[in-house]
């Protein structure tokens, strides 16, 4: 792996000597660095120009992002986000995922089975309220459970009020917490997807690399009472596409980064979370590649999961790799020891001081019981969606009657259309891979509990894994969407008296995963409390104009597009079609570079100097994929779907020489769908900003 070293890449947020460095940032909407971007690019942020691009951008709950292309409720992302509902759609006879699909009447759209699309309309500040609603004193447990209700109370009353999706989002780690509202479709259909090959084309081997030519699109239509959208805000697309040097912007939803973590924090992430979750990552990879070698239908069903492991594991192995480089870690005690020096002898900054102290206690218990909350909580002793489904049912029987504000936060009333639309979907969930994926969760967890654990011996009953995991899969009923409704409308009664046993596995460890949870939520508020206390110190001496966490909530981020230096040799910003062909030439058109036979037959009806493939300096991570990339113009430019391999470490920090936000030109695609899929009606949809 190619990386610098990650200390001359990354820098503490909370050193505050230092200033964001040139194009860093993935920044609220509520407080854009208009100065700093005016200062660098001569550029002016304006209010409507925000408010514009905010209500064009769009948040795939799958994961992942994207935007309004036309007045007729056309979104664009990436064929990898879209892949989710791509292969919930497909059959034996019908793989859109990797043969692709074209509606050319909006008869033939395909409806999605359970996604849906958030677009952020207005943020509130709700601090001062949600730190109201903590009694003054209270810390850990008592804490966690006073901010999930005022949380609760605030979601919902915003709800009912506004009839919009509300969501409470912390950040800066607890510094601040506001009220994003959005309107929620669930009405989704399919448009166009190109072949999972010209989408991934260089797959595995070339996924986080640089120079790339993917065409990784995805076209769906968002419906209101069986009506196409008229959105009032959506983006102009620019046949051109951006040019070299030019000003960008992506406006997305960044997952989440780790860039104000304490010293003990990254430690923990080093030494415990990531080589655990590499290790879960790389067993499931090898398993499901191995089972999709057994047959072309294997494959299928099992495709999309897999290139989320194997995506997966390259963005691990690179932070981990970031971690574990000593420099870096000298750089965030430098940087920690010197904020801690400015803190001190000052009265007025004693909690900060004791803060410190208090996250280290609190990762260290969060460390004691980090397994076997992953195992039983988190569920990967169960990795399956038929557990996933059970255990819902399980809870939603339990947690329903109680007060709004004393739920699980995934039941409070706030977030039941969205629990509902994901429990009674009805995807495929294909027994056999069920009965593999379980079966291998119960082995990794007699291999990390050991066999002779009492809840190990619990949940095999004397069984092995794989026959524990065959039984549990072929008896229960919870596949079945109407079982499910039955249950759910019944409540904790009629699941009891179901007696499946999928659901009565959840029921053995669920007491002991919401006790794991409980501790660790207490802990986690310890820390919360006291990150609030480090930045609002931080605020008080240095102000507010620093960026959050990433959060999976909408954030800008700006830059130039602009190429590299790498090993003594210059990267262009651009890639062209050129050098797809030459690509899959040298490779010798074998997997995973091969071309569809419509790009090989249609080449010569190609002009080959059009620009595919382009990158930037603008700071992005995991969530911004399907982002769309804007002009000053507020004009569709492109669109992200990776970084390169110098972005890895983004999860820590950011450096403009050499990390990269990688993104389909707006040419490229265009000139694809009239010249290789002759799509002219998409195509002039895009054009025309209509149908």
């Amino acid at each position: 792996m190619k990386f610098p070293s990650p200390a001359t890449l990354v820098f503490s947020l909370l050193a505050c000597t230092v200033l964001v460095r040139a194009d860093e940032g993935m920044w609220l909407y509520t407080a854009p660095p208009r100065e700093q971007i005016k200062a660098r690019y001569g550029f002016e942020v304006t209010d409507s120009w925000l408010n514009h691009l905010m209500k064009a951008s769009v948040r795939f709950n799958s994961g992942g992002s994207g935007s309004f292309v036309s007045g007729d409720g056309l979104v664009i992302t990436n064929h990898h986000v879209g892949a989710d509902s791509l292969q919930k759609m497909g059959s034996k006879d019908h793989d859109y995922l990797r043969d692709g699909f074209y509606a050319k009447t909006a008869a033939e759209e395909i409806k999605c089975n359970d996604l849906e699309l958030n677009v952020l309309q207005s943020i509130e500040d709700v601090t001062a309220r949600v730190n109201a609603g903590i009694p003054a004193g209270a810390t850990g447990d008592e804490a966690a459970k006073a901010r999930r209700k005022i949380t609760a109370e605030i979601e919902k009353e915003s709800r009912e009020k506004t009839g919009l999706r509300s969501d409470v989002v912390t950040l800066y780690q607890g510094g601040a917490y506001h009220l994003y509202r959005a309107k929620r479709y669930t009405d989704i259909r399919l448009v166009f997807a190109p072949e999972a090959q010209i989408a991934f084309f260089g797959g595995d081997p070339d996924n986080f690399e640089y120079p790339r030519y993917d065409l990784d699109v995805c076209f769906f239509r968002v419906y209101e009472n069986n009506q196409p959208v008229k959105p009032e805000h959506f983006l102009k697309w620019l046949e051109g596409g951006a040019s070299d040097s030019e000003l960008v912007f992506v406006s997305g939803h960044p997952g989440r980064t780790s860039r104000l973590l304490t010293v003990p924090e990254l430690e923990y992430l080093r030494d415990v979370n990531f080589p655990y979750t590499l290790q879960l990552i790389k067993r499931r990879e090898v398993l499901l590649s191995a089972w999709s070698g057994r047959s072309a239908e294997n494959a299928r069903r099992a495709k999309d999961e897999l290139f989320g492991f194997q995506n997966s594991r390259k963005v691990r192995d690179g932070s981990l790799a970031a971690l574990q480089d000593p420099q870096f870690i000298q750089e965030k005690i430098a940087a920690e020891e010197s904020v801690r020096k400015r803190l001190a002898d000052r009265p007025e900054f004693a909690d900060a001081r004791a803060a410190y102290q208090k996250i280290t206690d609190a990762q260290k218990a969060i460390s004691r019981h980090a397994l076997r909350y992953r195992m039983l909580e988190m569920g990967h002793a169960f990795m399956s969606d038929s557990f996933g489904i059970a255990r819902e049912l399980l809870r939603a029987g339990d947690e329903r009657p109680k007060p709004n504000g004393e739920r699980l936060k995934e039941y409070a009333d706030a977030r039941r259309e969205s629990l509902e639309l994901e429990l009674f979907s009805d995807k495929p969930i294909h027994t056999d891979l069920e009965i593999l994926c379980l079966s291998d969760a119960l082995t990794f967890l007699t291999e990390r509990l050991g066999y002779n654990d009492r809840t190990v011996q619990a949940v095999l009953a004397g069984q092995s894994p794989r026959a524990r995991a065959s039984e549990l899969i072929t008896r229960t009923q919870v596949r079945d969407v109407a079982f499910r409704k039955k249950l759910y409308e019944g409540g904790a009664a009629a699941v009891t008296a179901a007696q499946d046993p999928l659901i009565e596995l959840a029921r053995l460890v669920d007491a002991e995963a919401r006790e794991l949870r409980k501790s660790v939520e207490a802990q986690d508020e310890i820390k919360q409390q006291a990150q609030a206390a480090i930045a609002k110190a931080r605020f008080a001496l240095e102000g507010t104009s620093k960026y959050p966490d990433a959060t999976f909530t909408l954030r800008l981020s700006f830059g130039a597009v602009k190429g590299y230096e790498e090993n003594g040799a210059t990267v262009p910003s651009n890639t062209v079609l050129s050098g797809l062909y030459a690509r899959n030439l040298e490779q010798h058109n074998k997997s995973p570079f091969e071309l569809p036979t419509r790009w090989m037959d249609r080449k010569a009806s190609l002009d080959l100097t059009t620009p595919m493939n382009f990158v930037s300096t603008c700071d992005i991570i995991g969530g911004n994929s399907g982002s769309p990339v804007v002009n000053k113009a507020n004009e569709f430019v492109g669109i992200i779907f990776d970084g390169n391999i110098y972005s890895l470490s983004a999860d820590f920090g950011y450096d403009d020489r050499l990390s990269r936000a990688v993104s389909v030109h707006s040419a490229g695609i265009l000139h694809s769908l009239r010249q290789v899929y002759q799509v002219d009606a998409l195509a002039d949809e895009l054009v025309h900003g209509h149908r």
